[in-house]
C-alpha cells in the first residue's frame, strides 16, 4: 500500500513559483502525483496549462555564477557558489569568493564537483573555504553547481550579474559567433543543440504531454488514439523549433535561425557542445 504524501503550503508556492500556475491548480497537481514536484509539472502541461517546464539549470535562487575559459580557450568551466539571500550575492567580496573558486577550478582543470572540493587555496581546500564563509556571513552557501566543456573553440558569457552562465563549444575558433551563440543560450535556454541531440525521454515526455492534451480537447472527443498519437508526434517539431539553439529564432535577427547565422559565418562551423547554469 502506497504512502499518501501530505502536501503542505511550502509545496504549493515552490509549483507555484516554479510554474505561475494557480494555487489551486497546484494543489490539485501535488496532489494527483502524491507530491512528485517534476510529476506535477507533467500534470499541469497535460492539462493545457502553459507552465515552465522544471530545468536542471534552475537549482540556486540566490548567489553568484562564473563561467570562465583558459586561455588557449580549449576548456570552459562554469561554478555556481549558492547563498541564501540577494544581500549576500551582490556583495563584493562573495563576488571575489566565487571568482577564486572558478580560478581554481580553471589552473587545476578540476573535472568533478568533488575534485573541485578538494583543491587548495592559499595552503586550505575548497570545501573548508565554504564553511569558513559560511560561518563568518551566517547563511547557508555551497557549489551547487559545476559544468565544463573541452572543445576546439570554447567561448563563455555571464548574464545579468551572475546570474547565468554559458559555455558554448565550437568546431573551430569564432569569437564573434562564440559570443553570440552564447548569448542566444543565455536568452532562450534551449534543452539541446538540435533535434538530434534531444534525449529519447525528453522527446517521448513531450510526445506524451502533447497526447494527454490533445484527448482533454473537445475537437478531439471520439478520435482513436492512434490518430492522436500521431498528431502528437506531429507537434514534436514545434517543440524542436522552440527548444533546440539551431532551429530557435535568433535573438539578434528574427529573421533567421541560430543555425542560419551560424552558417552565414561558416558553413562548416559547428556547436559540439554547451552548458547554461542560471539563478532563480
Amino acid at each position: 500500500m502506497s504512502t499518501i504524501v501530505q502536501i503542505t503550503a511550502a509545496d504549493i508556492n515552490k509549483l507555484r513559483q516554479a510554474t505561475g500556475a494557480g494555487m489551486m491548480d497546484c494543489r490539485k497537481a501535488l496532489t494527483e502525483t502524491n507530491g512528485d514536484f517534476e510529476a506535477a509539472i507533467d500534470w499541469l502541461r497535460k492539462q493545457g496549462q502553459k507552465v515552465a517546464a522544471k530545468r536542471s539549470d534552475r537549482e540556486a535562487k540566490e548567489g553568484v555564477v562564473i563561467a570562465k575559459t583558459t586561455p588557449d580557450n580549449k576548456t570552459g568551466f562554469i561554478v555556481c557558489v549558492s547563498c541564501e539571500t540577494d544581500f549576500v550575492s551582490k556583495n563584493a567580496d562573495f563576488v571575489a569568493f566565487a571568482q577564486n573558486i572558478a580560478d581554481a577550478a580553471l589552473s587545476g582543470d578540476v573535472k568533478s564537483m568533488d575534485e573541485l572540493n578538494n583543491v587548495v587555496i592559499n595552503a586550505a581546500k575548497v570545501s573548508d573555504l565554504v564553511n569558513d564563509k559560511l560561518a563568518s556571513i551566517g547563511e547557508k552557501i555551497g557549489i551547487s553547481k559545476f559544468e565544463r566543456i573541452e572543445a576546439p573553440y570554447v567561448a563563455s558569457y555571464i548574464h545579468g550579474a551572475y546570474r547565468i552562465g554559458v559555455l558554448v563549444g565550437l568546431s573551430k575558433e569564432a569569437a564573434e559567433a562564440g559570443k553570440d551563440m552564447a548569448m542566444q543560450i543565455a536568452a532562450m535556454s534551449p534543452v539541446a543543440v538540435d533535434a538530434a541531440s534531444v534525449p529519447a525521454e525528453t522527446i517521448e515526455r513531450e510526445k506524451d504531454i502533447a497526447f494527454e492534451q490533445m484527448k482533454q480537447d473537445p475537437k478531439m472527443a471520439g478520435k482513436p488514439d492512434e490518430m492522436l498519437r500521431k498528431i502528437a508526434e506531429g507537434k514534436l517539431n514545434a517543440f524542436f523549433k522552440e527548444q533546440t539553439l539551431l532551429a530557435q529564432a535568433f535573438v539578434k535577427d528574427g529573421s533567421k535561425s541560430a543555425g542560419d547565422y551560424l552558417k552565414s559565418i561558416d558553413p562548416a562551423l559547428k556547436v559540439t557542445a554547451f552548458k547554461r547554469v542560471a539563478l532563480g
